[in-house]
């Protein structure tokens, strides 16, 4: 009896418990069926990422490769960590000729693209939702891809194929894989489908969706159908009952109910979401990525402005624009579009609907219709964040010794048509970069009409108000015009409060016969409140006759540009303002780069406005220097006794705290308020990097180690001393397994350790059933014992066997799915639908 035990377990029962594998039988071909349709769906899901025949490529390979994988482990019966590994070759072997298309060529270009693979395993994922869709091929970023279709495939295949209830694990597998081309696509949806007069909204997302769901439930709905007749047909043979082949009523009742169900889920999801959720944003992953933190704690380039022209720095190069050909007119740093009352900054930083998202740039972006430019920029003395651009980028090509962190660090907002450099926190002296540039086709402001509805987020001044009603004739883009041209002629250019007047500031000489005016800095609603309560206290006196008598308001391109804005805003027009230079202008009031070389002096601010075609258009804000204020008029007149009439003084007032702190840091200041750590976050980010993937590679081993152990432990101390020793058996038996050994449900302990064959084994058994049977005697010092002896003979298992094959051991999970024989206090032993063969029971006659 014993031999014959040892017999099956060495041969016939292993053979038996294994499934049967036909590669051709109805669960292969219907799982095959499902995980094509899965794979394909999220193909058609993620076309919107790349749009590009790299991955229609890298699709079609990896399923096919993924399949052959499947095939080969189905039919050899590889082991999950082979299998894995057949994996991890095939996305090594694939990955730069699939995936880093660009490194194909030289030995040290594929080297250089298998490092990029082994780096976008681990960060493509957080690369691809920071750059700007479609991403095409650029750099590593099909590495999410390759990973989702090849492993997602091979997975999907396998885990359909088992006839267990693992397989169920195939459609959340599925689903992970369209979901892939959901959440890290776009940030809008497809265009509402119009059916007479019927208007779906997202028809391709809600096609994906449902078809997804359809395929997984009629695959179930088959495996379940599939299970009962098994189950049916192992019954028949076990009672000798035949069953009816043809559906009954109520199988038909049952299905028409199913599909009635299906159907009106199906209708309501078409009908009702997609129309609940038109108005509201879509959310995926990219709309909470991007370099929000830096411009949220980043100083507003408009507060920061006034400091360009201090003395020691307004002769500082920032930077150098050349050109092959013609320069064009303008380059711009930063494009604000939000205004809370106390400094104007951009509304990617605050989360604005409407502001745009910066976002990395792939090869190339679509520019627009336009004069098309490419220039070469060189950073001199600009260190900040904001990078110099122009017009409508098409396409960005850095060099120098920050090449690869330049181009990482670079995020652009197509809306606001600005650009920011977050490497090493900005720009520094030498970088440099290509632009490939679109400049729009000039627009006469005269012309446009607003499109209304775009009034300011704050409240502006009454001053502002009354001023642009008293003054404003037309409507649109001439009343505008007529306004900011008004407000320039009216206006007095300043960028000091106090000046040196034996040695005047470079700015002051520049402009020729020049008479200062102090003027305080500082954008906030105060401020532009009492720049056109002047201006209108100035129009209320009799006296004033000729244009110059008019002019009353001091100040520069912060305040102008924010006023002129802010009047756009009344008027109908959405209005945003842009701090850059000129390199060319026919307006001899604005200041330009000499020969494309920019310094700090040169920098200005202006409005641009959109129109209600979406054109975004221009508008000067730099006051007029000609005139100066006559501060001989009054409001009140001359006393009839004669008394002597002295002018207005003007006083150094110290500006109140803004509402948010933008001050802009004096140079040099804390350069030496410690020690300098600037090394030590590269070295923390590399490290943290290095760790990070021997997580992921070490992470699954270490965890099923862990699970064992902490398995081990809670059976030690398990109950009285007769449950450990059934817990020491059951230990020592799932050892064996993990070792290879092969533990049939059938077999006594004692049948058991005879054909494990170890030093102690027999002991184990008989000591197992002993307590099992006849436990109450036993003391917990019995208990203690058993257990070191289990922990000999746990280890006997793999005494010399090579490294690698104890590693195999340790992780291996075969443990924790057995099913053996249930021992004294378990459930006795059935047979489960789908899961063994049917048990030959001799029927009564």
């Amino acid at each position: 009896m014993t031999e014959r035990i040892a017999a099956r377990i060495g041969a016939g029962a292993s053979r038996r418990r294994r499934p049967n594998r036909r590669l051709f039988s109805a669960r292969v071909v219907a799982g095959s069926l499902f995980t094509t349709a899965a794979a394909t769906l999220a193909a058609f899901a993620a076309w919107p990422i790349y749009q590009s025949s790299s991955f229609v490529l890298l699709v079609l390979v990896s399923i096919v490769v993924a399949a052959a994988i499947a095939v080969v482990s189905w039919v050899r019966r590889w082991s999950g960590w082979a299998t894995a590994g057949a994996v991890a070759v095939a996305i090594l072997v694939l990955g730069v000729p699939l995936a880093v298309p660009s490194r194909l060529g030289a030995p040290l270009e594929v080297a250089r693209g298998l490092a990029e693979l082994a780096s976008g395993v681990v960060l493509g994922w957080k690369d691809l939702v920071t750059v700007d869709l479609p991403v095409g091929s650029y750099r590593n970023l099909l590495v999410p891809a390759l990973i989702v279709f090849l492993v997602g495939t091979c997975a999907t295949l396998l885990l359909s194929w088992r006839d267990s209830r693992v397989a169920y694990a195939a459609v959340p597998v599925g689903l992970g894989m369209l979901g892939f081309g959901l959440f890290f696509g776009r940030t809008s949806v497809s265009e509402p489908l119009v059916l007479g007069a019927v208007r779906l909204q997202a028809p391709v997302e809600t096609a994906l969706g449902i078809a997804g769901l359809l395929a997984c439930l009629v695959w179930l709905a088959w495996r379940t159908g599939d299970e009962r007749i098994r189950a049916l047909r192992r019954a028949a043979a076990s009672s000798g009952v035949r069953i009816p082949r043809k559906p009954s009523a109520a199988d038909r009742r049952r299905l028409a109910l199913g599909a009635g169900m299906v159907a009106v889920a199906v209708v309501g999801v078409t009908a009702v979401v997609p129309a609940v959720a038109a108005d509201a944003p879509r959310e995926v992953l990219r709309s909470a990525v991007g370099p929000d933190l830096d411009l949220a704690e980043a100083v507003s380039p408009l507060a920061s402005y006034r400091a360009l022209f201090d003395p020691d720095r307004a002769d500082q190069v920032l930077f150098t624009v050349d050109s092959d050909g013609p320069l064009p007119e303008r380059v711009r740093l930063a494009t604000l579009d939000v205004y809370d009352g106390a400094a104007f900054r951009t509304g990617a930083g605050s989360r604005s609907v409407d502001a745009g998202r910066f976002v990395r740039v792939p090869s190339a972006l679509d520019a627009g219709d336009g004069q098309p430019f490419e220039v070469v920029i060189t950073i001199d003395g600009l260190d900040d964040i904001w990078m110099p651009t122009i017009g409508q980028v098409e396409r960005a090509t850095f060099t120098g010794e920050r090449t690869a962190a330049l181009e990482d660090g670079f995020y652009y907002n197509s809306t606001g048509a600005a650009g920011v450099q977050t490497a090493g926190g900005g720009l520094r002296t030498g970088d440099r970069y290509v632009l490939s540039v679109v400049e729009p086709e000039p627009v006469d402001l005269s012309s446009i009409a607003a499109p209304g509805g775009s009034r300011s987020r704050v409240e502006p001044p009454e001053t502002l108000r009354e001023w642009v009603d008293t003054h404003r004739q037309g409507s649109g883009g001439a009343a505008l015009a007529g306004l900011a041209g008004l407000l320039r002629d009216r206006g007095f250019l300043s960028h000091a409060l106090a000046v040196d007047e034996g040695n005047p500031p470079t700015w002051m000489l520049e402009l020729g016969d020049y008479t200062f005016q102090a003027s305080a800095s500082g954008h906030s609603l105060a401020r532009i409140d009492s720049l056109f309560r002047r201006l209108l206290e100035r129009e209320a006196d009799e006296r004033a006759v000729a244009p110059e008598d008019f002019v009353a308001a001091v100040g520069d391109d912060e305040q102008f540009a924010v006023a002129i804005a802010l009047i756009a805003q009344e008027l109908g027009f959405p209005a945003r303002v842009v701090v850059g230079a000129y390199l060319s202008a026919a307006d001899p009031d604005l200041r330009t780069c000499d020969g494309g070389v920019c310094r700090a002096r040169d920098l200005s601010a202006w409005v641009e406005v959109q129109s209600a075609e979406g054109e975004w258009v221009p508008v000067a804000a730099t006051p007029q220097h000609e005139y100066s204020p006559s501060l001989e008029f009054t409001r009140q007149r001359d006393p009839e006794l004669p008394t002597e009439v002295r002018p207005d003084s003007v006083e150094e007032v110290v500006p109140p705290e803004p509402f948010q702190e933008d001050e802009a840091a004096p140079p040099g200041e804390g350069a030496d308020a410690g020690i300098d750590l600037a090394w030590l976050w590269p070295t923390l980010r590399i490290a943290g990097l290095i760790l990070a993937g021997l997580a992921l590679i070490a992470g699954p081993f270490v965890v099923v180690a862990a699970a064992k152990a902490s398995r081990r432990r809670g059976r030690r101390m398990r109950g009285d001393a007769a449950a450990r020793f059934a817990a020491g058996w059951d230990e020592y038996t799932d050892a064996a397994v993990d070792a290879g050994r092969t533990a049939p449900p059938s077999a006594t302990r004692v049948e058991l350790a005879e054909a494990f064959a170890t030093p102690r084994g027999s002991e184990l058994a008989v000591g197992a059933d002993r307590a099992v049977f006849s436990g109450s005697s036993l003391r917990d010092e019995d208990a203690a014992a058993f257990w070191s002896v289990v922990d000999e003979e746990r280890r006997s298992f793999t005494e010399g066997e090579t490294v690698w094959r104890r590693l195999a051991a340790t992780v291996s999970l075969k443990s924790f799915v057995r099913q053996a024989t249930p021992v004294h206090g378990r459930r006795p032993h059935t047979v489960e639908r789908g899961t063994r063969r049917p048990l030959a029971v001799r029927t009564t006659p």
